[in-house]
């Protein structure tokens, strides 16, 4: 890929995306990536949906 292709991709990402970092404990991403896989998502989808069901979850309270 060109450099002006992957920087513009770059800008958009900062434009329209939130970056959100988490550790975990070693060895415990590949346990998320192979529950994301058995169910056929990625693993920032799988914790996506994950997230979306606990915040809804959460504020039937």
């Amino acid at each position: 890929m060109n450099k002006a292709k992957t920087a513009a991709k770059r800008r958009y990402n900062e434009k329209a995306y939130d970056r959100i970092e988490i550790t975990v404990p070693k060895g415990y991403r590949a346990t998320i990536a192979k529950a994301a896989e058995s169910v056929g998502m990625s693993v920032n989808a799988l914790i996506k949906e994950a997230l979306a069901e606990y915040i809804a979850r959460i504020s039937e309270k």
